[in-house]
């Protein structure tokens, strides 16, 4: 579900919010800046899901180039090339681009 109020994707069981993609609009850009899965369904699959649907969404839509902030789309983005047509610049850069948890 597009929350565009709150600048967010977000991902729903029964009707419980059970994750989140947060993003921020930058005139033709939008930056994914931080995806989370509540702990307690963690494990599921369900991070990859919310990326995936988000993306097609964004795709859908038309009109902006992603920017991957978040290391999760970075590392999602890079395992699934049919998506580097979204991407402003390439894959490459992003990774370049991106900080790793605990890298230094």
């Amino acid at each position: 579900m597009h929350d565009s109020d709150n600048q967010r994707f977000e991902l729903f069981l029964n009707s419980s919010r059970v994750g989140l993609l947060d993003y921020v609009v930058k005139g033709d850009e939008i930056h994914l800046v931080h995806t989370e899965v509540n702990p307690e369904h963690q494990g599921k699959h369900l991070a990859a899901i919310l990326v995936r649907e988000s993306l097609q969404d964004i795709r859908d839509q038309g009109d902006r180039q992603v920017v991957p902030v978040c290391s999760y789309v970075v590392k999602y983005m890079e395992k699934h090339p049919d998506t580097h047509d979204l991407l402003k610049g390439t894959i490459e850069e992003a990774v370049a681009s991106c900080r790793w948890p605990g890298a230094n």
